[in-house]
C-alpha cells in the first residue's frame, strides 16, 4: 500500500508506531525542500526509523522521480497542502490524501483537533477533492475520519 499524508512533523511516534504497521511499507519518503538540503537534520530524522525500514529525503521537485526507482510500497509525507499539490501537479499520482497534523496558528481555524487551516490551505484541500482525491482526515489509523469534505 503507498500512503501519502501531511504532517508538519514529518517523521515522529505516530508515523513509527501506526502508520508504518498500518500501510506494510517498508519505505518513508520525505518530500521537502528545506529537509532535503538539510543532512544533519535528515540524520536526527532517521534515528526514529526502525532499521528494516528505508528512509529518502527530497525536495517536492525530485519526488517523482525518485518513487519511480522504488521496488516496494512507500509512505510520503509532506509538511504541508502546498507541496502535495505541488507534487501532484507535477505527476505524482495518488487516491488519498491523509491530512494528519496541521498545527494551529492565527489566522487559522481549527477543522478538527489536529488540523488548522488558513484560506490558503482550504484552497488547496479543495483542489484536492476538486480533482478526485479522498481528503482522509485521520492522526492514526484506528482514528475515525475526523472531517467529511
Amino acid at each position: 500500500m503507498d500512503w501519502v499524508r501531511i504532517d508538519n512533523r514529518l517523521i515522529h511516534g505516530q508515523i513509527i508506531e501506526t502508520w508504518l504497521p498500518y500501510t506494510g511499507v517498508k519505505t518513508i519518503v520525505v518530500a521537502n525542500d528545506q529537509l532535503a538540503a538539510d543532512i544533519m537534520q535528515q540524520q536526527i530524522m532517521t534515528l526514529a526509523i526502525p532499521g528494516n525500514i528505508e528512509s529518502i529525503f527530497v525536495s517536492v521537485g525530485a519526488l517523482e522521480t525518485a518513487i519511480e526507482t522504488l521496488n516496494s510500497d512507500y509512505l510520503i509525507l509532506f509538511n504541508n497542502c502546498a507541496d502535495a499539490r505541488r507534487a501532484y501537479e507535477q505527476g505524482v499520482a495518488f487516491e488519498t490524501l491523509n491530512i494528519g497534523n496541521v498545527h494551529y496558528s492565527p489566522g487559522k481555524r481549527q477543522l478538527s483537533p489536529s488540523v488548522a487551516v488558513n484560506e490558503e490551505d482550504e484552497a488547496c484541500l479543495r483542489f484536492f477533492a476538486k480533482n478526485g482525491i479522498d481528503l482522509d482526515f485521520r492522526c492514526v489509523p484506528n482514528d475515525t475520519v475526523q472531517v467529511k469534505w
